[in-house]
């Protein structure tokens, strides 16, 4: 019998591959990919991989990811390939290896060749978009800091907008976009590189990552840091029991900072003696009454509650400028960076990271149970709660009331174990004031684990590593040497509040509002090196 040729063809616009059936007998292993190095600037290396879109059919359809490297300046020396994966789910890591390599601590920089890729669905591997922006401006603009009563009703029926919108523009992908099917790119990545063992550091919804591709390949796991990290069994199998202590670890680090406005009212400057009744009465003042901004578009408390969200993670530094922005935006100045509307950069990320939840998360299909959930969480976070829950289609908190309503096939995600058995010691790092990835996550992972050790880093903000000296300095021990930290190691070296609003980044923090204008989810390591 002839062998069938090979014909593949490129699906429009998705960067999808299909190729032709293989022949009776062949292999049912995925090829790894071959690697064609070009110079990319700035001493990086770039090239695309062609893997598998659905690992059910490792023969068959291919989706082309974007990789990025440096190489380690001895290569006679060097350890080995270390993997760098940002948070998000959405955010790049070809980004993510160009924005931070200069500030990685010099030891990393010359054990290994620093990679990354941008993960299906993500960037430059096929982004994935439901709403467009122009869906997302509008439903932004008319989303409200201080919702009313009928909020919820209209939440569940943008969630099931977007829903369809899913269906209709991004149908092709959206069931492959999964951690599981991540992880085994990883390790598909992995044999490219000439790597017999990961090397990994993830922080965010990367330390999610790295967990998936613990538990799927232990054996081949050589280091890994798990950075700001999720509980994974509540994540994937349980997602209301991992919800709720998000909206209260967000809004547990609004109010220790407005607690600090009160204490120190001449370095924040905002509240006259009660900043809570001033934020409330801010959101409902913007709400009622829109700032006009450039470009035509408005700010109100919807816009400062999404800033405050992520503006929030750069821990007790940031405080001093918070309440300059909080100032600023009571007197209507649009140069306060919470009145800065999202733009098309925030929805590059937001759309991805809601699809991927949406196929890796496991909600009940119960209206009812839907509705207590959200609103209780509302009720309980009363600061920011309100606003995200019952919000557009957006980040982490909100995803419930689209999630809930998914449907389709869910081939590419994981539902554990989650043990990764017979692993290589893993590190995991938990800040106690997180907003984004709360402490207890952490100690739950390193639980779950069957080789973790959990380092707590005593901060405000989100994830350790570059933030704290001490733990950048056991993080960069573990994974050029293997040393684990002890156990009980707890850092306490948070950069603290300055007396006046910062010009410039201190060590240990990006201040991405100040720095960059507006912080559309870039996602930086802190500078401490």
């Amino acid at each position: 019998m002839a062998l069938a040729t090979a014909a593949a063809f490129v699906v429009a616009g998705s960067g999808v591959q299909a190729t032709a059936a293989q022949p009776a007998g062949a292999s049912t292993e995925p090829p790894v990919p071959n690697l064609t190095w070009s110079d990319c600037q700035g001493g990086f290396e770039c090239a695309n991989a062609d893997v598998p879109l659905d690992y059910r059919d490792p023969q068959g359809r291919t989706i082309t990811l974007a990789v990025i490297r440096k190489k380690a300046s001895d290569q006679g020396r060097k350890k080995g390939t270390l993997f760098l994966q940002p948070g998000g789910p959405g955010n790049s890591g070809v980004d993510f290896v160009r924005n931070n390599y200069a500030d990685l601590p010099a030891a990393l920089r010359d054990s290994f060749d620093v990679f990354g890729y941008d993960v299906r669905g993500v960037a430059r591997s096929s982004q994935v978009e439901c709403w467009d922006d122009a869906t997302y401006t509008k439903a932004i603009r008319e989303a409200k800091g201080a919702p009313g009563p009928e909020a919820y009703d209209n939440a569940v029926r943008q969630g099931a907008e977007f829903d369809q919108a899913c269906q209709d523009r991004a149908g092709e992908l959206r069931p492959y976009v999964g951690t599981g099917y991540v992880a085994r790119d990883i390790d598909l990545l992995r044999q490219a590189l000439g790597e017999d063992r990961l090397t990994y550091y993830g922080r965010s919804f990367g330390s999610y990552i790295g967990t998936v591709y613990a538990a799927m390949f232990p054996e081949r796991v050589r280091a890994l840091v798990l950075d700001g990290a999720y509980d994974p069994e509540h994540y994937a199998n349980h997602p209301y029991a991992y919800d709720r202590p998000q909206y209260l670890a967000l809004d547990g680090a609004m109010s220790r900072f407005l607690d600090w406005c009160e204490a120190d009212q001449a370095t924040c400057g905002f509240g006259d003696g009660d900043p809570r009744a001033a934020f409330e009465k801010l959101k409902a003042d913007l709400d009622a009454n829109p700032v006009p901004t450039a470009g035509g578009g408005q700010a109100n408390g919807y816009t400062v509650v999404y800033r405050l969200m992520f503006n929030i993670n750069e821990g007790k530094v940031i405080w001093p400028s918070l309440g300059e922005a909080l100032r600023k935006a009571q007197q209507r100045d649009t140069t306060s960076f919470l009145l800065r509307p999202p733009s098309p950069a925030s929805y590059d990320f937001l759309n991805p990271n809601i699809v991927v939840e949406c196929v890796d998360k496991d909600y009940p299909r119960n209206p009812a149970r839907l509705k207590r959930q959200v609103t209780t969480n509302a009720r309980l976070a009363p600061l920011l709660g309100p606003a995200l829950a019952y919000g557009p289609p957006l980040y982490d908190h909100q995803h419930a009331t689209t999630c809930a309503q998914w449907t389709g096939d869910k081939p590419s995600r994981y539902d554990g174990s989650f043990r990764a058995e017979g692993s290589a010691p893993i590190l995991v790092l938990g800040t106690t004031g997180d907003p984004d990835t709360p402490y207890q996550d952490a100690i739950a992972l390193s639980r779950q684990l069957d080789n973790g050790r959990l380092l707590t880093f005593r901060a405000e903000g989100h994830t350790a590593f570059g933030r704290s000296a001490c733990a950048t300095d056991a993080v960069t021990s573990y994974l050029v040497d293997g040393k684990v930290p002890a156990r009980g190691t707890t850092c306490a070296d948070e950069t603290q509040p300055p007396s006046s609003t910062p010009k410039t980044a201190p060590a240990g923090t990006t201040l991405g509002e100040l720095r960059n204008g507006v912080n559309e989810r870039l996602d930086r390591i802190g500078t401490l090196r």
